[in-house]
């Protein structure tokens, strides 16, 4: 038995102690009432996660069992670099002020990605490569049989576990359909930024296994997205309070996503201000629903700046 404490890395564990991959047993020890999420990113998405971490901890009373997947992939670009040690125990810390059954917990998939997506047809997508990730985690061992996934760009408004106890038994996820791709291209074309995953039925049917395929022989528009929906057997659509992806006021919002926008006036462009950009958040999206989760940051992110300046001086 393996206890993951702060990062695991499959490459490390099976230099470490010479077994198989997949013969690794992994057990975290979580209470009866544990919501199970999923994030991914580098290191510049620090500030996603923690205006994120913050919203959803401070609304929602159930402890936080929180992953998240990154990757060195710096052949690719140079700031694809992996979310940082520091940087997870710093959103530990924060997370712990609020319960300390709360967690977060990095994990390292590096050599997964290089072996299954390495140099592949969609490395280069509208997104990083980094949206990819959550495609492994039917072969990462011992993940919860139930798991919410979740962009770095959303802020929850309500207690996420209304979200969370949703019934997925015969799904293999639930999700909300895409503002735009359900106009365009299927009326039930999905925004993969929220997905509530049924790890027993992906299994099953083997999604992720096809949706890989298709990243590894097909370009896609959307990559992941695209991966994911074309890859579905059953899914249980939700409404869209549960994504929102345009209306950033709405009291009736769980899961607010601060996604790129269309706007047609005064001319055709796109807006894609995120929810750490404060001013942007006030000014253009006349959005201040999350002010106090916002104020809360800045305090935060002032507190790792000084460390870290502090660090820098006594070396």
């Amino acid at each position: 038995m393996i206890r993951i404490n702060k990062t695991y890395s499959a490459k490390n564990v099976e230099k470490n102690l010479n077994i198989g991959y997949n013969d690794i047993i992994i057990k975290i020890k979580v209470g009866d009432k544990m919501i199970n999420l999923l994030l991914s990113g580098n290191e510049k998405v620090f500030d996603g996660a923690l205006t994120e971490l913050i919203s959803i901890t401070n609304k929602t009373k159930e402890p936080i069992n929180c992953y998240i997947l990154t990757m060195e992939v710096t052949r690719i670009k140079k700031e694809y670099t992996a979310i940082k040690d520091e940087q997870i125990d710093f959103l530990n810390k924060i997370v712990k002020t609020k319960n300390p059954d709360n967690k977060i917990t990095k994990i390292d998939v590096t050599d997964l990605y290089e072996k299954e997506f390495g140099k592949c047809k969609n490395e280069n997508a509208y997104c990083t490569p980094y949206t990819l990730l959550r495609l492994f985690i039917d072969l990462i061992p011992n993940m919860p049989e139930k798991i919410l996934y979740l962009d770095i760009d959303m802020m929850a408004n309500k207690d996420i576990s209304e979200l969370y106890n949703t019934d997925v038994t015969e799904y293999e996820y639930a999700a909300v359909r895409e503002k735009y791709g359900s106009k365009i291209i299927r009326p039930d074309y999905i925004n993969a930024g929220m997905l509530l995953i049924n790890m027993n039925k992906i299994k099953e049917t083997k999604l992720l296994e096809k949706a890989r395929n298709l990243i590894k022989t097909k370009k896609l528009i959307f990559a992941d997205q695209d991966a994911i929906f074309w890859s579905t057997t059953k899914k249980k659509l939700l409404p869209r309070r549960y994504n929102e992806q345009a209306r950033f006021n709405d009291p009736k919002t769980v899961i607010c996503h601060f996604c790129k926008r269309m706007l047609w006036f005064p001319y055709p462009h796109t807006e894609n201000y995120k929810q750490w950009q404060i001013e942007e958040v006030h000014k253009v999206l006349k959005c201040h629903t999350f002010d106090d989760d916002l104020e809360e940051y800045v305090k935060w992110k002032e507190e790792y700046q000084n460390s870290k300046e502090h660090i820098l001086t006594q070396s």
